[in-house]
């Protein structure tokens, strides 16, 4: 089979920055038995190709990158034609599936993996923000063979919109980031919080370290390693000092997935305080890492709540905070959800990410 994936971005050729391993590890396992070809948009500002994970990447570069795109996509399937094109994220990437493939008469398919279905004024993100994106995003998502969404919440999303989807979650690589059984946590031990996303509006932190805040005026005896890009050029740390809690905090910045694992390995809960998440990614990794996860109700943790994570309003630091402090003083709780939250992140793994999609490519072709 030869596929054509169409992507934002996620495959810098370092392999380790600028990446999405969740998505590498997908790439690696369909490259393995197919023919792959990854279509960068701009995942570097000049043109360029190289090999990654088994697959060809085409980095298109920025300057009329949809047009581009197109015709090596184009170019690509009259040296042999392509059996699927599928876009990961709908927008620009998802818009340039359907047209390839309505185009080549092949079947096309968009898996949402981000905020395209959401619209968040205040922060000025989201794929349905003005008319004309709500209009696109409605056209490309009909005009696609298929479409698939992480979790239950994007499914229902995507239902109030009258498109029919599938939930392909996008799985941890055990290769690479294998399982760890949960540890308990030892008497007086303090407790180690973790959060991993890039620091951002979206993500709230400013709803995390309120949370944290509070937990640290109510006695705890805890500190939390926050993991991620900075792109508020210090706002979060500053409202860390404000807070009087930047003695409880560190800030490591990006982290590779080698450096992140043994931050992982030491915390006893994962902490997540986004508004709007398709997965997180990061809840599988903690997942399969032996590491509960408390957080707003998003995604996965929605999906999980109540045993297999645990859910808060999005926004709510108070009942964020009050979920954090009663898993961390119930060791047998944590350990069941920590369990838990493995067994299901083990049944779909990367391995897992990739039968289901293949199992999709299969029954379009017979369509």
């Amino acid at each position: 089979m030869k596929i054509a994936l169409i992507v934002p971005g996620g495959v810098d050729r370092s392999g380790t920055h600028r990446v999405i391993p969740a998505l590498l590890a997908l790439i690696r396992r369909l490259a393995s038995r197919h023919e792959v070809h990854v279509y960068a948009l701009q995942q570097e500002n000049a043109p360029g190709e190289w090999e990654l994970c088994g697959a060809k990447i085409h980095n298109i570069g920025s300057g009329y990158t949809r047009l581009r795109a197109m015709r090596a996509v184009l170019a690509q399937h009259e040296r042999a034609p392509f059996d699927v094109v599928q876009s990961f994220f709908s927008g620009t990437p998802g818009l340039i599936a359907a047209a390839a493939g309505r185009f080549l008469g092949v079947p096309s398919l968009i898996h949402v993996a981000g905020g395209e279905l959401v619209a968040f004024s205040d922060l000025a993100y989201g794929g349905r923000l003005s008319w004309r994106g709500r209009i696109r995003e409605s056209l490309v998502l009909r005009a696609a063979s298929m479409v698939t969404a992480p979790s239950e919440p994007m499914l229902a999303a995507l239902t109030r919109l009258k498109v029919k989807a599938q939930r392909v979650p996008l799985g941890v690589d055990r290769d690479l980031w294998p399982c760890r059984l949960p540890v308990s946590r030892q008497a007086g031990e303090p407790a180690r919080l973790l959060h991993v996303g890039s620091l951002n509006k979206v993500k709230d932190q400013q709803t995390l370290l309120r949370a944290f805040a509070l937990l640290v005026v109510r006695g705890a005896d805890a500190q939390i390693d926050i993991v991620g890009e900075d792109t508020l050029h210090g706002e979060i740390q500053a409202q860390a000092a404000s807070l009087e809690i930047e003695g409880h905090v560190r800030f490591h910045g990006f982290l590779t997935q080698k450096r992140l694992r043994p931050l992982m390995e030491k915390a006893h809960l994962l902490v997540v305080s986004s508004r709007h998440e398709a997965g997180p990614i990061v809840l599988l990794e903690a997942a399969i890492a032996g590491v509960p996860t408390v957080g707003t109700a998003v995604g996965h943790i929605a999906e999980w709540a109540p045993g297999a994570a645990l859910a808060a309003h999005i926004g709510d630091f108070a009942e964020l905070a009050g979920l954090i402090g009663a898993l961390l003083a119930d060791e047998p709780r944590r350990l069941r959800v920590a369990a838990e939250a493995q067994r299901r992140a083990l049944q779909e793994d990367a391995d897992f990410t990739a039968l289901r999609f293949e199992g999709i490519y299969a029954a379009l072709g017979r369509a």
